[in-house]
């Protein structure tokens, strides 16, 4: 099987397993289940990089005869310290995922689990609060627990095979993704659509410092972030490290994105605990470079009429009955001297002037901090049909760290409402690599960074060549700020991009209006004919129809 045929099925096998439970209820102990074995395969891996220590001479735990060296393991591989030392979670014996495993007909099995759970949260101080322990709630058939045991049982990680935890942090993505597509309109809680994520990413390229997502959801910002890093680690030469910041108001959703940080080998600050970020700001110092977040829509109660004098409010008070502009205004207000930030919204935040919006929007423009807007196609989302768009935000728009071409006083405006070639569903569609490409290439080239497209050769720290920027019409414009203003500060793209080129078709316009003329009398030929044939069916059968 490839990776994306093991995921399917095993998918596909757990989904049947879930008979009456609704998705919503089953992907907290399926995930959970999946950490389970995670963390035992972890803790396997690491007992064996103990044994091997004690047979390696250049080890500090090296015993060179063989005999004494079997006899001793035992007490290296039960000792809690060597896992703590390499930041692998232990695994009490009788709460291992084996050890359960063989359990797996037992009648009691779910009960089994939850003590199991509790047993490693409570040897584990990080995990404290954040496993599924309600096993014996789900109202599974009985068996059906036992058996999805043995489909997760497939599931395996192997330093010495795998070299990294690519097995298990796909399939918990995947997941995500499959049950958000379950849950439809709920899946908003804890979901982003992974191309619509990877475009923040590739745009705003979290390299090194500090990265923030104030409604964190599942943590698939965190997820990408490092993944982008990682990869581009090898290209620049130079070594990338970002500090993960975040805050979820669900409870639940909080337990899945610690778990999903976790089965990544990721580590981050979610806050001391749940909770809303508007009210209860767990992070009020934080000054992060990049933040990413695709904050609930259009959302009216957030509390708003307590928070009038909220210092976060620079461009002006948010509208009581809409937090978009909190939002973008919390987020400001989180950026260092240098940082930038992307954002999802719902389109009525570019245009919209009810209620002080316009205002704010003219203010944050005339401020300088937006840098590129993004107009999104339909169908990117499972969960909603409200048409969205990406804000991105910049406290500093000079030559320097985040770029080597001077971008104050002008906004980048892309509009990509045409520009997803993928499609996921009859219903859903996606950014392919080739179409994220084409559009974080064009802010890249117009900002002049080294992640632009052919890769900048660095000299040092120094800046190296790209291709240059371009107009496309149809497609992107570089505005000033003047162009914004007589635009009376509407953010929307397809103001600013223009009518696309057509391609000459080498047909000329008589021949075309001709042939195309001909066609439209065919079809209200058949047309007639149609609506002639339904009359006399609907006539037989006595109903008199009306012309």
């Amino acid at each position: 099987m490839t990776n994306e045929e093991f995921k399917k099925t095993l998918w596909e096998a757990a989904d049947k397993l879930r008979g009456s439970v609704a998705a919503a209820t089953y992907k907290y102990p399926v995930l959970g289940l999946v950490f389970l074995k995670y963390v035992s395969d972890m803790f396997d891996a690491q007992a064996r990089v103990i044994r091997k220590s004690l047979a390696e001479p250049t080890s500090e735990y090296y015993i060179p005869d063989a005999d004494s060296r079997a006899e001793i393991a035992p007490q290296f591989t039960q000792d809690k310290t060597f896992y703590d030392a390499d930041n692998v979670f232990w695994v009490p014996p009788k709460a291992h995922f084996n050890a359960l495993l063989a359990q797996a007909a037992a009648p009691d099995l779910a009960q089994r689990l939850d003590k199991a759970l509790g047993e490693i949260e409570a040897e584990n101080p990080s995990l404290k609060g954040v496993l599924y322990r309600e096993f014996s709630r789900l109202e599974l058939a009985p068996g059906k627990l036992g058996e999805l045991m043995q489909l997760l049982a497939k599931l395996s990680f192997d330093p010495d095979r795998h070299g990294s935890r690519d097995v298990f942090g796909e399939v918990y993505e995947y997941f995500l993704g499959q049950f958000a597509l379950k849950e439809g309109a709920r899946a908003g809680e804890f979901y982003t659509p992974k191309s619509v994520v990877n475009l923040l990413v590739e745009i705003l390229a979290p390299f090194k410092g500090t990265i923030y997502d104030p409604a964190c959801g599942s943590g698939g910002m965190f997820v990408q972030s490092a993944k982008f890093k990682d990869a581009h680690a090898a290209k620049l030469k130079k070594k990338g490290d970002l500090a993960i910041y975040g805050q979820e108001m669900m409870a639940a959703t909080r337990r899945l994105a610690l778990m999903n940080l976790a089965v990544h080998g990721l580590h981050g600050d979610l806050g001391a605990t749940y909770g809303d970020t508007f009210s209860n700001d767990q992070h009020k110092t934080l000054r992060a470079d990049y933040v990413l977040a695709n904050p609930p829509f259009n959302i009216s109660d957030w509390g708003g009429d307590k928070l009038t004098d909220d210092p976060r409010w620079v461009y002006g008070i948010p509208p009581k009955g809409n937090a978009n502009f909190a939002w973008l205004q919390h987020m400001l207000a989180r950026l260092s001297s240098r940082g930038r930030a992307g954002i999802v919204l719902a389109n009525g935040s570019m245009s919209s002037q009810q209620s002080g919006e316009g205002d704010i929007r003219r203010g944050m423009v005339q401020g300088d901090v937006v840098e590129c807007m993004v107009a999104l196609p339909g169908q990117l989302f499972s969960n909603t049909q409200i048409p969205a768009c990406l804000w991105f935000l910049s406290r500093d728009k000079a030559t320097g760290d985040n770029g080597r071409i001077d971008r104050r006083g002008q906004i980048l405006f892309i509009d990509a409402r045409k520009a997803a070639s993928g499609r996921i569903s009859r219903t859903q569609i996606e950014f392919t690599d080739e179409d994220m490409q084409r559009i974080a290439q064009t802010y890249h080239r117009w900002r002049g960074t080294q992640f632009a497209s052919p890769p900048l050769p660095l000299a040092g720290e120094g800046w190296g060549e790209c291709a240059p920027y371009a107009d496309i019409p149809g497609f992107c414009y570089s505005a000033t700020l003047a162009d914004v203003e007589k635009h009376g500060f509407v953010l929307t793209p397809g103001r600013y991009v223009g009518a696309q080129v057509e391609e000459d078709d080498d047909e000329a316009f008589n021949e075309k209006m001709e042939r195309l003329t001909a066609q439209l009398a065919e079809q209200m030929e058949y047309g007639a004919a149609l609506d002639a044939a339904i009359r006399e069916k609907l006539a037989a059968l006595g109903y008199e129809v009306a012309r």
